[in-house]
């Protein structure tokens, strides 16, 4: 029977797993494909590689959190519950793709642990709070960082990293000698190579935040239950979300929808950047992390930022205002053209509607919220009041 149970709670993690490898790929890698600076098949293969190394790396302190520091009564965590738990988990995620909105897999982890932990009189309220204050710390962060570049840094980063993909290959392969040796196509710029390899490796900083968060979301249960080993947990879920980016992840980099890979390449590098830091850092003490919450608040804060750059010092000294132009808060500046200095651009607060969609908005934020409310509230009720568990 045991041999059973353990056969599910591992299927039941392995798609877990699998939907957050498609979840994720695309918000990793979405602007570099769309750049066409790397192929679907290779995004897959830098996904599955770097979210391993974050989570065989730092992910195990987050795994520790859920699995083991979260619920202070070591028999809590049996097979049957973890089984329960991750069954929370993976309805969540179902939930949120019929509504086209990521959900937060880290959020809805956590609130399902801690309603069977409320059921079982046995959560930590020193770690919930500890986690609770860093979810509303670190997207106030990634407000401020963002709105800070958006105003003083975008134009310079954008000058520096923005391209025009030219119509050649990036790369080619020389193959006089033994081994072929990959170097920069005749029509590649430098300008260009380096703009493909800025996008790339945000990606894969993505990617490597991912694994640090989200493979707990995946193992952490059947690790807390002693069901499965710490490194063994880690390369099944690192199978899974291979196997997940290899395939339904095609989906979401095809998707351009209210996802990061919507913004121009530059907002993109600076939202992930920040993120993904973000997310990392979290990850580093213990603390499981939404980047998909963190990376929300950090576009509308870039938006912002773009939207209400102050004006120049002449400008201030002489009165003289530079006309109000109607530009998106996120344009893109075409690469070569001259960019405006600070203050040569609109200078008046724009409304909601030019910053984001409110409707879109609403509805991200209100099942981020309200999915991870219904896996605690429906695990608190399941392990409270189903006696199969044997709590």
């Amino acid at each position: 029977m045991v041999e059973v149970l353990l056969v599910v709670g591992v299927l039941v993690a392995m798609f877990v797993g699998y939907n957050i490898g498609g979840s994720t790929t695309g918000p990793a890698f979405g602007p570099a494909v769309g750049a066409g600076a790397i192929s679907k098949t290779g995004a897959a293969g830098l996904m599955s590689i770097f979210f391993f190394v974050g989570a065989w790396t730092i992910g195990r302190n987050v795994v520790e959190t859920l699995g083991s520091d979260l619920v202070t009564r070591a028999g809590v965590f049996t097979l049957e519950t973890s089984i329960g738990v991750l069954f929370f988990i993976g309805l969540a995620l179902f939930v949120g793709n019929v509504f086209g909105v990521p959900a937060s897999t880290s959020m809805t982890a956590v609130g399902a642990i801690a309603g069977l932990g409320v059921a079982t009189g046995s959560l930590n309220l020193e770690v919930m709070g500890a986690i609770a204050i860093w979810w509303i710390v670190a997207p106030v962060l990634g407000f401020w960082v963002s709105l800070i570049i958006g105003r003083y840094f975008y134009a310079r980063i954008n000058e520096a990293v923005a391209m025009d993909r030219s119509s050649g290959p990036l790369v080619e392969f020389d193959r006089s000698g033994v081994v072929p040796v990959p170097r920069p196509h005749e029509t590649t710029s430098r300008r260009e190579l380096l703009g493909v390899v800025t996008v790339v490796s945000i990606g894969c900083l993505m990617a490597f935040s991912s694994g640090t968060s989200n493979i707990a979301n995946a193992v952490a249960p059947l690790v807390g239950s002693d069901s499965l080993e710490m490194n063994r947990a880690i390369i099944l879920g690192g199978v899974a979300v291979a196997i997940g980016t290899f395939t339904i992840a095609r989906r979401t980099l095809d998707t351009m929808g209210s996802d990061i890979t919507e913004l121009p390449l530059t907002a993109a590098i600076v939202v992930a950047s920040v993120s993904s830091a973000l997310v990392v850092f979290l990850s580093v003490i213990g603390i499981p992390a939404s980047f998909v919450v963190i990376a929300t608040v950090s576009i509308i804060g870039l938006g912002w930022g773009r939207a209400t750059r102050p004006v120049t010092l002449p400008e201030a000294v002489t009165g003289e205002e530079t006309p109000p132009v109607s530009v998106d808060a996120l344009a893109e500046d075409e690469p070569g053209q001259e960019l405006p200095g600070i203050g040569e651009e609109e200078t008046a607060v724009p409304s909601a509607t030019d910053l984001f969609d409110p409707a879109t908005t609403a509805r991200v934020v209100l099942l981020q919220n309200v999915v991870p409310v219904i896996a605690t509230i429906g695990a608190y009720l399941t392990f409270e009041f189903v006696p199969v568990f044997g709590l």
